[in-house]
């Protein structure tokens, strides 16, 4: 890749906004869409995301927009980075605006909620056949955008458009490795978050580090389980979009996904942890959409099953604990 390519990144979020820094940081030009006008005037006014990514300036080779078009025109690539409920929706306005030529990725980390469908496959579903990638790992927003040392993974099913995009990202503190195994690599990315809402809640409960290793441990089992059924790699959960970030985001409070299980814990109810977050908290849609893909393929996901249970069926976070300790002993390794 170049540098000097301008680039689409479709969310103005901590994440697409921390991209977008680290793109320009690259020597590339980014144009920054976010959907509310509000918004974007304020980051074209402040130079500075001050609702999700406070205390990073943004370079002047952003420019921040409301509008679609301009965000899309003359562009050589495009990112999307908006939450999984809204991935849909932008990729149907995608379609209409990008010539079918140009390849697509996402750093969203999520399922097509409710129904449990692989974001690619949304993406296929509506863009037809052209290059598709997803970028993923453990990767904290501001940390990226500060240029702390990170590296994550770019998967996708072809190898040229993976290594573009990889060759987009990669810099100086920022490793992108690449994979065919798109599928491993989405499954990773959206399952890890319920995960890390179990750890909050055990870390909430007071349950200490060996309870927190166990979950993780155990966690990972399910991850693979669900995603080698889904036809994902193995190797692919022992990497940097797997294990590496199942470990970030279980153990660090800048996870939002932990902090809501904290909160969990500590009796706040669901709507105001959220609410007092004040981001998107990936893993709640993630578990529903979790539950209803490990019912349909017949799969044990006992941890993301209590995780379902408290958000969903108004269980307690105690009474899914014990739920989890009662069940029967049986081998590690089935």
């Amino acid at each position: 890749m170049p540098a000097g390519s301008s680039v689409a990144v479709l969310g103005a979020g901590s994440w697409g906004t921390a991209l977008a820094v680290l793109l320009c940081r690259n020597g590339h030009r980014v144009r920054l869409w976010g959907h509310e006008p509000a918004q974007i005037e304020a980051l074209l006014r402040d130079r500075e995301n001050r609702q999700f990514l406070p205390g990073i300036a943004l370079p002047t080779a952003i420019t921040a927009t409301d509008s679609l078009e301009q965000a899309l025109a003359g562009v050589s690539d495009c990112l999307i980075v908006v939450p999984s409920h809204a991935f849909r929706a932008v990729v149907e306005q995608l379609a209409k605006r990008i010539p079918a030529s140009m390849g697509v990725a996402w750093g969203t980390k999520g399922l097509c909620p409710g129904s449990g469908v692989l974001l690619h496959e949304v993406a296929q579903e509506i863009l037809g056949a052209r290059p598709l990638a997803v970028v993923s790992g453990p990767s904290f927003a501001r940390e990226v955008a500060r240029g702390l040392p990170t590296a994550v993974t770019v998967a996708s099913q072809v190898a040229a458009f993976a290594e573009r995009v990889a060759r987009l990202l990669h810099g100086e503190r920022f490793r992108a490795y690449t994979s065919p195994d798109i599928v491993g690599v989405e499954i990773c990315g959206a399952a890890k978050n319920v995960l890390a809402i179990a750890t909050g809640i055990a870390d909430g409960l007071g349950f200490g580090a060996n309870t927190r290793a166990a979950l993780i441990t155990r966690g990972l089992a399910e991850l693979i389980r669900v995603g080698t059924a889904l036809g994902g790699r193995k190797e692919t959960f022992m990497g940097l979009a797997g294990i590496g970030d199942l470990v970030l985001t279980c153990t660090d409070d800048q996870s939002r996904n932990r902090r809501l299980g904290l909160a969990l814990a500590a009796g706040e109810g669901l709507v105001d942890a959220q609410a007092r977050i004040g981001q998107e908290v990936e893993g709640v849609l993630t578990a529903l959409a979790v539950h209803r893909l490990a019912d349909r393929l017949g799969i044990e996901m006992p941890i993301c099953e209590q995780v379902y249970r408290v958000l969903y069926d108004q269980v307690s976070p105690e009474s899914a604990t014990r739920a989890l300790l009662e069940r029967e002993p049986k081998p590690e390794f089935d």
